[in-house]
């Protein structure tokens, strides 16, 4: 478990997936990506690290993915084949937000 900061780039530790932070609660998280943990600037992979099959639904460049309460938001520069998750749970691709009706 870690804690992050807005800004901070991530990437995975199985595939080409790479993320920056928007905005995450307070606290501190496990962030992976494809089953195995997210790793920060200058941190290698643990030796033998696979992408999980059960988590290579994949991530798509430029979306925003964020969990069930809003309150952690990932936007993905990089894509790759596995899927973004925090403490476990996988995230999802933010919505875009309804506009006003102008009548």
């Amino acid at each position: 478990m870690a804690e992050y900061k807005p800004g901070v780039r991530l990437r995975s530790a199985v595939c080409t997936t790479e993320v920056v932070v928007i905005a995450v609660p307070a606290g501190e998280i496990t962030l992976s990506c494809g089953g195995a943990p997210l790793l920060g600037e200058g941190e290698s992979p643990a030796a033998g690290v696979a992408l999980d099959a059960a988590a290579a639904q994949g991530t798509l460049l430029g979306k925003r993915y964020t969990n069930e309460s809003g309150e952690l938001e990932l936007l993905c520069v990089k894509p790759g084949a596995g899927l973004l998750a925090a403490d476990g749970v996988a995230l999802v691709v933010k919505g875009a937000k309804p506009l006003p009706s102008s009548d």
